[in-house]
C-alpha cells in the first residue's frame, strides 16, 4: 500500500511534527514553496536564508516525503464537490532516469479529481486509478479518455464491478484521439514545478512530491475553501 493510500485512511488524524529539529512554521513554509513554485532546492535554500532561516536540501526532501502525502489526503477530504463529467489522461515523470506514469483526472470545470503515480502504464494501473478516483469522488456519469486500450480496458473492468454492485449503474465512456485538451494544459503545472528539481531518485519520494504539487495546484484552483486566506495560509490550515 502506498504512503498516500495510508495517508488517506488517516486523513482526519493529527499531523505530528515530533522528532523534527525545526519549527513547524519553517517546515511548512519550505515545503509549500517547494511544491508551489518552480524553484530548485538550492534556490529555496537561498530564499529561506534571506529570511534568516538555514535549511539543507536533504532536510527539505525528508519534510516533503513525510508531510506532503498527509496534507494531500486532507485536501482530498476537504475539497469542494466536483462535476460528474470527467476527463482522464496520463503524462510521464522520470524516476531514476526512467519513465513512470502520472494518471490524472479533472472534471469539466478543470477541477482536480485524483492522481496516481504508477511504475507501469497498463490495465492494472488504469483500473487502480479509476477505482481510487471513484472512491474519492463518487461514480461519474461519463469519462472521456484517449485511444489507450489499457485505459479503456481498465474502465470496462470498473463498469463490470459497478454493474453487479452499484444497482446496475455504469459509466459512459467517450474515447477519442484528442479529448483532453483541458487536462493536457493542466499537466503543465506539474511539469513546470518538477522541471528545476534535480531528478527523483526513488519512486516513493516522487509519489510524495507529486501529491504535494497536486495539492498546491488544487489550492491555486480554489478547490479548497480559503475564507479569504492566502494560498499558504490555506495550506497550513490543512495541517490542523
Amino acid at each position: 500500500m502506498s504512503a498516500l493510500s495510508v495517508s488517506r485512511q488517516n486523513s482526519f488524524g493529527v499531523i505530528e511534527f515530533k522528532y523534527v529539529h525545526s519549527p513547524k512554521s519553517v517546515i511548512l513554509h519550505a515545503v509549500f514553496f517547494d511544491l508551489r513554485y518552480s524553484v530548485s532546492c538550492l534556490d529555496l535554500e537561498e530564499i529561506m536564508a534571506e529570511r534568516g532561516v538555514k535549511i539543507e536540501h536533504t532536510a527539505l526532501n525528508r519534510w516533503v516525503v513525510k508531510f506532503a502525502p498527509l496534507i494531500a489526503a486532507r485536501a482530498q477530504a476537504r475539497k469542494r464537490p466536483t462535476a460528474a463529467s470527467w476527463r482522464m489522461d496520463e503524462t510521464y515523470i522520470r524516476v531514476k532516469g526512467k519513465r513512470t506514469y502520472l494518471y490524472r483526472a479533472v472534471d469539466r470545470a478543470d477541477q482536480t479529481l485524483d492522481f496516481l503515480l504508477s511504475e507501469r502504464r497498463d490495465l492494472s494501473a488504469a483500473r487502480r486509478f479509476f477505482k481510487r478516483a471513484i472512491s474519492t469522488n463518487g461514480v461519474p456519469d461519463r469519462i472521456a479518455i484517449d485511444k489507450s486500450s489499457a485505459n479503456l480496458a481498465g474502465l470496462q473492468a470498473v463498469n463490470v464491478i459497478l454493474k453487479f454492485t452499484g444497482k446496475g449503474r455504469t459509466i459512459k465512456v467517450r474515447q477519442v484521439k484528442y479529448p483532453n485538451n483541458i487536462l493536457e494544459q493542466d499537466h503543465r503545472f506539474t511539469k513546470r514545478i518538477t522541471a528545476p528539481m534535480p531528478g527523483f531518485k526513488a519512486f516513493h519520494s516522487a509519489a510524495a512530491t507529486i501529491a504535494g504539487i497536486e495539492t498546491a495546484h488544487m489550492i491555486r484552483k480554489g478547490q479548497v475553501a480559503t475564507n479569504g486566506a492566502t494560498a499558504f495560509q490555506t495550506f497550513t490550515k490543512l495541517v490542523t
